[in-house]
């Protein structure tokens, strides 16, 4: 008799050892993953369906996604997707894999857009809310915005320009963007950052590189598959966010915030970094669900002047 074919539960057994001795930390999961695209179901299903049989394509299929996971490649490249934010963000080498943490800055930007729309005149001729992305990437940042807004109908009167210096990436933001229906209050900006000029902002959200250029050879090898341009933040992690801070001045409205993501061990530096390089400026750092720094707000003059009640856990 023809041996069986073998069950979803004995193939990711063994996938995981494979995936620990190759250095992952959730070989697990990365398993149980990658047999969920093997067999074109989501997680739940490969664990509540462990004794099922695979199929000798979706075992070779499962095989090849598992041998690309050994070499590093991450798995959210194998798939083609992230979830983020509630969303699958389409997601390959041609930006930087969004993240869980990453979801702080979106939800920070929904609860400050939600306030401005509360208050501003509906009939300015102009979008309530002018929102830039900087190095929008996948535009998750940006499509996850726009998505939780108009489930909320509140989209309207919120514009978002997403800017990123690789042609690559703007591309993907764009196919995200289309992929769930928000690319009409979007506007797509190939640049370094904003420029001078440029219209002005009542908010501006940034996750830049931030990881400092003499770790990165030290990081997860999955990074070595992404964008090195989305990664580098230079000597100390922080050239492109000070490039952003100088230029805020002139791109954010008189009342605009900026919400950056910084690195865990960016706290204090970024607090430094905006006294001396925007005197009379507020910084106030929130940290993760980790209890890691990882969102800087950043307010102006007219807005730092007033008393601001810190999120628990935050510095200011």
């Amino acid at each position: 008799m023809p041996d069986a074919d073998p069950s979803i539960s004995l193939l990711v057994s063994r996938a995981v050892p494979r995936l620990v001795a190759a250095g992952s930390a959730s070989a697990r999961l990365d398993a149980e993953l990658l047999m969920g695209h093997a067999l074109g179901m989501d997680r739940v299903g490969v664990i509540a369906h462990g004794e099922a049989s695979v199929s000798a394509p979706a075992a070779g299929r499962f095989e090849e996604y598992v041998a690309r996971r050994e070499r590093g490649e991450p798995v959210a490249y194998i798939r083609g997707f992230r979830e983020f934010h509630g969303l699958a963000i389409a997601t390959d080498a041609r930006a930087l894999v969004p993240r869980p943490e990453t979801e702080l800055l979106v939800d920070a930007a929904l609860a400050e857009i939600a306030t401005r729309l509360t208050t501003a005149s509906r009939d300015t001729g102009r979008d309530a809310v002018r929102v830039a992305d900087v190095g929008t990437g996948t535009g998750a940042i940006a499509v996850a915005l726009l998505a939780a807004l108009r489930k909320r109908r509140m989209d309207d009167h919120v514009a978002v320009v997403a800017v990123d210096v690789s042609p690559d990436a703007l591309d993907l933001a764009r196919e995200n963007a289309v992929g769930h229906g928000v690319a009409d209050r979007m506007t797509f900006r190939e640049g370094d950052l904003l420029p001078a000029g440029d219209a002005r902002y009542d908010l501006v959200c940034a996750n830049l590189p931030y990881v400092a250029a003499g770790e990165i050879e030290g990081l997860a090898p999955d990074l070595a598959f992404e964008p090195r341009l989305a990664l580098d933040g230079g000597p100390d992690g922080l050239d492109v966010i000070r490039r952003l801070l100088d230029r805020l001045p002139s791109v954010l409205d008189g009342t605009g915030t900026a919400l950056l993501e910084i690195g865990a061990d960016q706290g204090e530096a970024i607090v430094l970094e905006v006294a001396a390089l925007l005197p009379r400026w507020r910084c106030t750092v929130t940290a993760d669900l980790a209890g890691l720094p990882r969102l800087a707000r950043i307010d102006p003059p007219s807005i730092a002047a007033t008393p601001l009640v810190a999120a628990p856990g935050a510095q200011a």
